[in-house]
């Protein structure tokens, strides 16, 4: 299934993506699930999926605005440098012992279709193209051997960065990454029945219609299963939470200074099976 959260008319919902159209699973279970968080707490998806037989769409896809999948997840879970080639970036030939972490707030995200902006106070506004997880069974102290089952599936995300605010901590990252819809997430998730998680997925962004990262999750330094089990050492995955697992090397040399997002750009990443996320840049308002 193809599973996303969007609003019709001003109003909030959630579906599976058919064809070109949108079948309202909301309507479909009388408000039983009022969201798609909500379904994925509910341990819903083969309800979901039996709902789907025979059904015919509700809405075509371009009537709808589509949101981040899961508006309201308890934990956006951000994982830093996670390609093998990455460290290039940072003049580090180590490889880390750990994950890097941090958290990103669901309003730091926009949907699929919908402006990512740039801040008032900010000319860095930067792009990472991402691949990341929502859960959907709970679990603590969880094995690589069993984490592939704790997923409900896979969407995509920009992990948009604002970079001159990094640091304006001494340890932290925090505030470059959580500007008001500053990165993006969509368009929906494509769970892991259409999806075959054990092989590698291949990731390509465009800038402007320019490929400007590709490469693929076998390069990662900490493949999925790693994740979840390192963060479930110190914490409870839950339904509806979302790991995004890191972002390749940008291709081609770096300019000085470098070329930051400007209004009217449009950036698209695309990963064969799940879709495009894409959005256009504007300038906060």
């Amino acid at each position: 299934m193809r599973l996303a959260s969007f609003t019709i008319q001003g109003q909030p919902s959630y579906g599976a993506v058919v064809d070109d159209g949108v079948v309202d699973l909301h309507r479909r279970f009388g408000g039983r699930f009022p969201s798609l968080l909500d379904l994925l707490r509910g341990h819903a998806l083969a309800e979901a999926k039996a709902a789907l037989a025979g059904a015919r769409a509700d809405y075509p896809l371009s009537d709808v605005s589509l949101l981040p999948p899961v508006t309201a997840p308890e934990k956006i879970l951000c994982i830093g440098i996670n390609y093998a080639n990455r460290n290039k970036d940072y003049d580090d030939a180590d490889v880390p012992k750990y994950p890097s972490m941090f958290f990103r707030a669901p309003g730091s995200l926009a949907g699929h279709g919908q402006a990512i902006v740039r801040p008032k106070v900010s000319q860095q506004l930067d792009y990472e193209g991402e691949i990341a997880i929502v859960i959907g069974r709970e679990g603590r102290h969880i094995s690589r051997q069993d984490a592939l089952a704790h997923i409900a599936g896979v969407t995509l995300c920009n992990e948009g960065t604002v970079r001159d605010w990094l640091r304006h901590g001494k340890f932290n990252v925090t505030q470059g990454k959580n500007f008001d819809a500053s990165g993006s997430m969509g368009p929906w998730i494509a769970t892991t029945d259409e999806i075959d998680l054990a092989r590698p997925l291949h990731l390509t962004v465009r800038v402007n219609g320019d490929v400007t990262q590709d490469d693929t999750t076998a390069n990662m330094i900490f493949p999925i299963p790693d994740l979840i089990a390192y963060v479930t050492t110190f914490m409870t995955l839950k339904p509806g939470d979302v790991i995004v697992t890191g972002t390749p090397v940008k291709l081609g040399p770096r300019s000085e200074p470098p070329r930051w997002l400007r209004p009217g750009d449009v950036v698209e990443i695309t990963v064969p099976g799940i879709g495009t996320l894409r959005n256009q840049v504007a300038d906060e308002a």
